[in-house]
């Protein structure tokens, strides 16, 4: 039985991105385990590679070529990706406690959440200065000093702790500062006798000397008291000035992990040999927040990268795959320093080197790793039989798999056929049917709408999932001017174990009702069946007094747009493992977010309004002007892409992007490019149109945006004429 068509009987949650975290992904893809659904919780899309951030501090590479890209790793994997962060293990309920949804369960959970050099008990650190662990933190608080000191700030910067972190960032930060111009003042203050405890003293007299020459000043034996906006306060009473304070003094373990109930050393998990808590057999913990009972090592990632291939296999053991490997750290590591510009210092085993030629070494190895994690094998896929029909080998000629989302959806063409095959409505409470965006019943006084949507899924978060689906089907009961009512739900589960089914749907389940009831609208029921994979959706009624209709847009009206373009290219590119992570994190976040404030603004003016999915901005556009026998002359300048969704269009299209662009072929002036391109991506949970006086639409995109739709826009004007599409 191929791996697809088995049950998921148990869950493993990996919490932080961590480097062994990152290469475990990689493995697990090349070598899944049938029947274990694995899960990534990571904050963020992507996690830095600290080996290579004193290069970027410096200069010498861009914020990109240091992140590791989870959502391309997660989709490797076929893991979810959960973005979120950790707050909390309960472990007798098996559950991760996260900061902004309902808890995730477990039946192995493996820590790699690093740790934090922030001083929160030094008062006006939290306030006044820089971690430098978390790292993306710090990158994005170094680029605006730059920016600053471009403008004129003074370009003086005090390093708390004189430890390897503490020098190497301040070696790269004067380095950068000193190519760009400026003339430095970076100062680190060590509280101990001496900076550099931890190399041999020729690696240290090495660093110092690069100190020397990059004009770092080091103050030894005292200790902050106080930061400011302006300065360092020190215990002697001296006073440092700064513009810029950096933290890098120790490693400090994520505060929440004091709450859990697992054996601790100075705040970081007891692990054994197995790299196993000490006290649950059920948790994991590698990296810098893990403490090896057996054999203490030094926070450096080296160690979790050489963890990871025994945490992949104790993974797997533990989900019921094999026996346990020990883990047997090497005596000593070797600890390439940076210099500040393209130099390096070397240290292992009490010997010292020091040159250009370590950098490149450093640079070999920070790129071969990186490779390792962006280069990822493609799965072959499976072959076809030798004897099929005809026709199966032309369909599947382009090899790229259906699409997920609005991208699945059946094409214009088809679905105008079986619509026009219906008998004309013969129920005199029917005021509307096939054509409009929901069904129109007379209700009382006004009107009650009904409507239903389903989707594949087009994430492995299935709560994500649920979220996104829940504000698509609402989107045609906005479109309409209603509020939406009642809910039911459609799902189809992955054939999986009754406990999975039911923490499946409980994640399902509570993240629609959350969506739906901050409209107003409550799930009644619905309907669940175990299938190949997970489909939801949701038919929903809603009420209104008079329904917006598509038709009603007139010439001189202006044409308001609610969200950016590019959610069906986005997801063809990332089932491609081709997108760049922060890219899909932001077309989620749109797709998640829920249009009844829109609504509610553009409803009271709108001549008409429709909602854009399936047939993409030109094909719902047409539905309206068809509807009002006008034409539209769209402003190329004022529609608005999601954010790489415009680069990725040359590489990757949606499965229903070609029946979009036949379904309006005469009717649209569409260029050769990535806009023409977009303008029939399919949308799933995709923006409103709407079509107002146009004396109002700037005052309505100045209230939308103010609502937090980032994206409104006026992006054209109802224009006299057949329908049809014009540009410029």
């Amino acid at each position: 039985m191929p791996p697809a068509t088995l049950p998921l009987t148990r869950d493993l949650v990996l919490i932080g991105g961590g480097h062994a975290h990152a290469l475990v992904l990689r493995r697990w893809g090349m070598k899944p385990l049938p029947g274990a659904r694995l899960t990534l919780i990571s904050p963020d899309p992507t996690a830095p590679y600290t080996g290579m951030l004193p290069g970027h501090i410096a200069g010498l590479y861009p914020r990109d070529a240091l992140e590791i890209d989870l959502v391309r790793l997660a989709r490797h994997a076929g893991a979810r990706l959960i973005l979120d962060r950790a707050t909390g293990i309960d472990r007798a309920a098996r559950r991760v406690h996260l900061a902004g949804r309902p808890p995730v369960a477990y039946d192995v959970v493996s820590l790699d959440i690093g740790i934090t050099s922030t001083m929160a008990e030094l008062p006006g650190f939290s306030e006044h200065a820089v971690p430098a662990k978390p790292l993306a933190v710090y990158a994005t608080r170094w680029a605006r000093f730059l920016e600053d000191v471009a403008a004129g700030a003074p370009p003086r910067v005090a390093v708390i702790g004189g430890g390897v972190a503490g020098v190497e960032i301040a070696l790269a930060m004067a380095y950068r500062l000193g190519s760009s111009g400026h003339r430095p003042e970076v100062t680190v203050i060590e509280a101990g006798p001496m900076a550099l405890p931890g190399l041999s003293p020729r690696s240290r007299a090495g660093l110092l000397g690069h100190m020397t020459r990059l004009g770092v000043a080091l103050r030894t034996g005292v200790r902050p008291v106080a930061i400011t906006a302006e300065a360092v306060e020190l215990h002697d009473a001296s006073r440092l000035p700064a513009a810029l304070v950096v933290g890098a003094a120790g490693a400090r373990p994520q505060p929440w992990l004091r709450a859990t109930g697992l054996d601790l050393t100075d705040g970081h998990v007891t692990i054994d040999a197995h790299l196993r808590s000490v006290t649950d057999p059920a948790v994991f913990a590698v990296g810098d927040c893990a403490h090896l009972r057996a054999a203490p090592l030094p926070k450096a990632g080296v160690f979790a990268v050489r963890q990871a291939p025994v945490l992949w296999h104790n993974l797997r053991a533990a989900l019921g795959a094999g026996r346990l490997r020990a883990y047997r750290p090497q005596r000593d590591y070797l600890k390439l320093v940076s210099t500040g510009g393209k130099g390096a210092v070397a240290d292992k085993w009490g010997l010292t080197l020091d040159g250009r030629w370590l950098w490149r070494l450093k640079d070999a190895i920070d790129a071969r790793f990186m490779r390792a994690l962006s280069d990822l094998p493609p799965m072959p896929a499976p072959p076809l039989p030798a004897t099929v029909a005809a026709g199966v080998r032309e369909a599947l000629a382009d090899g790229r798999p259906l699409c997920a989302g609005c991208g699945a959806k059946l094409g214009a063409g088809a679905l105008d056929a079986a619509l026009a095959a219906l008998p004309a409505p013969a129920r005199d409470d029917l005021l509307a049917g096939p054509g409009d965006d929901a069904a129109v019943l007379r209700h009382g006084a006004g009107v009650q709408l009904i409507t239903t949507d389903h989707l594949r899924a087009l994430t492995e978060d299935f709560a994500l999932m649920a979220r996104i689906a829940a504000v698509h089907a609402m989107g045609d009961i906005w479109a309409m001017g209603a509020a939406p009512q009642v809910a039911l739900a459609q799902i189809t589960l992955p054939r999986m174990s009754e406990a999975l089914q039911a923490r499946t749907l409980a994640e399902i389940m509570g993240a629609a009702a959350e969506v739906f009831g901050a409209e107003g609208a409550e799930i009644a029921g619905g309907h669940s069946a175990l299938g190949a994979e997970l489909m939801l959706g949701f038919t929903v009624t809603g009420l209104a007094e008079r329904p917006v209709p598509k038709a009603g847009a007139q010439a001189g009206d202006a044409l308001v747009l609610t969200k950016a373009l590019g959610t069906g290219t986005l997801m063809a590119t990332e089932m491609a493992r081709d997108a760049w992570g922060p890219d899909i994190a932001a077309a989620w976040a749109q797709m998640a977010q829920p249009q009844g404030a829109a609504a509610r603004l553009l409803a009271p003016l709108a001549r008409a309004m429709t909602d854009v999915t399936g047939f993409g901005l030109a094909g719902h556009l047409l539905e309206m002007l068809d509807a009002g026998g006008v034409a539209a002359r769209l402003d190329p300048a004022a529609i608005p892409l999601l954010p790489g969704a415009a680069a990725a269009s040359a590489r990757h299209a949606s499965s229903l992007a070609p029946a979009n662009l036949a379904a309006i072929a005469g009717r649209a002036q569409l260029p050769d490019d990535a806009l023409g391109r977009l303008l029939v991506d399919p949308q799933t949970a995709g923006g409103l149109l709407a079509a107002v006086p146009a004396e109002d639409a700037s005052a309505l995109v100045a209230a939308l945006r103010a609502e937090g739709f980032a994206a409104a826009a006026v992006i054209g004007h109802v224009v006299a004429g057949a329908p049809e599409i014009r540009l410029g």
